[in-house]
């Protein structure tokens, strides 16, 4: 019972294809996965969308404020270097020209109070108008008006007249540019700075927000010296409530699919391997103990119940089976018991009537028949031995009891006969022990009648066949011979062929050697 296959354990391998060898927890997490993951991709695109809507907007403002910006500086600059030039081309026809000097010093004067200053110098540079301003060195260039940034101090514009040799130069302080670059709306956050080349001079700053913090930045060039006004807005930060409306929609793809998969393993795929490995463990007589672990489903409960239900059935029906076995064998028994008590009663019977013979014929018969019932008697006592293991009848001690009881049974005028035996222990069933018994008992019967004092070899060998065995029985009574051949037609012949027709093999003669020799079947070996 134990060698045949389970089928509960046992899986058509060669019928899976890869995704059935997929479990099916893993099945329905990446179903839910690619059923929710599009809505999720779809939720953080629209909040990335938002973003760039907002930054969209921040971008807007710069560019209204840069512009604003710009314009204001550029035409503050502008209109106080066109003054200071109709000046120094004044100055250049007149040195002496004071009311060209008053002008450009009223143009200035507003710009004075923020610490605007400017100084109109000849080639040896005497000052003639505004006052002297500290020497900044500023780069050659093709521009008409030369620009140079004194880094944390402010921007100073100058320009030379080739004719003349006068040169003008203005100075405009920080904190002047930076009113003048403010735009009218406060409402933006707005950082300016000034650039000339590599040199930097702020004028609106914003505070730092932290690493996360991104600024959209528009260049606008002023016009005037090649300075540029880098200005800058905030885009929409990076704050918690950005990252968390990014991640919030892959956290509940993430979260629906690994409850759901939960749920699912919980209430159903637990408790079916549960209940699985329960019935794989079945076996006849026991019940399925189908209790689950975790809360089952309903319906996996009530078939939790209805496999118990069978198996309680099944144990029942066993059980029944069982106890209807112990009386077959009991009976069984009784039967055989009370064959064999028969066989030896008309055994003793037969040996009873034998003493009573009037005949040395007489007695002979009933010696003959009384070795064939000897014969049935030694296979049923061997097999009413057998009868619980069911291994099968040992022929090594069924046919030497046969051999003992054949010499005992023996004339006074065959008491020379002899028996010897090289018999394998091989198992055989009851029939082919039945009809061995009998055949051996023919044939040592037919020796003994060509030869009283014959001398008999009884073998029992293995067969070419691997489940067969060859009986062989030798004996120079039964080389060939007239008498043989007169008893063997007569009397024995049709009894030995009978039982090699039981046995369903061919019974072999060796008229030369007198041996008789047959294959029978075996069931093993002891």
């Amino acid at each position: 019972m134990s060698d045949v296959p389970d089928p509960i354990s046992v899986a058509p391998a060669e019928r899976r294809s890869g995704l059935d060898r997929i479990p099916t927890g893993a099945k329905l997490f990446l179903i839910l996965s690619a059923a929710l993951l599009p809505l999720a991709l779809i939720a953080v695109v629209a909040t990335l969308q938002t973003t760039r809507l907002a930054d969209s907007e921040a971008r807007a403002r710069l560019r209204i404020a840069a512009t604003e910006s710009a314009r204001s500086i550029a035409i503050e600059l502008i209109g106080d270097m066109t003054a200071l030039r109709v000046a120094v081309d004044a100055l250049g026809a007149d040195p002496a020209d004071a009311p060209s000097c008053a002008r450009t010093k009223g143009v200035f004067a507003q710009q004075a109070s923020a610490g605007a200053r400017f100084a109109i110098t000849d080639r040896r540079g005497r000052l003639l108008c505004g006052e002297l301003l500290p020497s900044v060195r500023t780069e050659d260039s093709d521009l008409p008006i030369d620009a140079a940034i004194v880094p944390d101090q402010g921007v100073v514009l100058s320009f030379g007249e080739a004719r003349t040799d006068i040169m003008a130069r203005a100075f405009f302080p920080q904190q002047f540019l930076r009113r003048l670059g403010r735009p009218t709306s406060r409402a933006t956050t707005f950082a300016s700075t000034l650039v000339d080349g590599g040199t930097v001079l702020e004028l609106e700053t914003i505070p730092d927000d932290g690493p996360l913090r991104r600024m959209e930045t528009l260049r606008t060039e002023l016009g005037i010296g090649g300075l540029v006004l880098a200005a800058q807005v905030p885009s929409a930060p990076i704050t918690s409530s950005l990252v968390i409306a990014l991640m919030l929609p892959l956290l509940m793809w993430a979260a629906a699919a690994g409850i759901a998969w939960f749920v699912v393993d919980r209430l159903l795929l637990r408790p079916l391997r549960h209940l699985r490995a329960s019935v794989a463990a079945f076996t006849p007589g026991q019940v399925i103990d189908a209790r689950a672990t975790s809360l089952p489903a309903q319906e996996i409960r009530e078939l939790g119940e209805t496999f118990k239900a069978i198996s309680q059935t099944v144990a029942a029906h066993e059980a029944g089976l069982e106890e209807g076995l112990r009386r077959q064998t009991k009976l069984t028994r009784e039967v055989h018991h009370r064959v064999k008590n028969n066989l030896q009663v008309i055994s003793s019977l037969i040996a009873f009537h034998a003493r009573g013979a009037r005949s040395p014929d007489a007695s002979a018969a009933y010696a003959s028949i009384q070795r064939r019932v000897d014969a049935l008697a030694v296979v049923h006592r061997h097999h009413f031995a057998e009868l619980e293991e069911h291994r099968g009848l040992n022929l090594r001690t069924m046919i030497g009891e046969l051999a003992s009881n054949i010499r005992a049974t023996a004339s006074e005028r065959a008491q020379a006969i002899g028996i010897s035996l090289d018999v394998d222990a091989y198992l055989v069933n009851q029939d082919v022990a039945v009809a061995l018994a009998f055949l051996v008992t023919e044939m040592i019967e037919l020796a003994s009648s060509c030869d009283p004092s014959a001398q008999i070899r009884v073998s029992v060998k293995p067969s070419d066949q691997e489940d067969r065995a060859t009986l062989r029985v030798v004996s120079r009574a039964l080389v060939d011979g007239d008498l043989l051949q007169d008893l063997a037609r007569t009397r024995y012949g049709r009894v030995m062929e009978g039982l090699s027709r039981q046995l369903r093999a061919k019974l072999h003669h060796d008229p030369l050697t007198g041996a008789y020799e047959i294959a029978f079947a075996v069931i093993g070996r002891d």
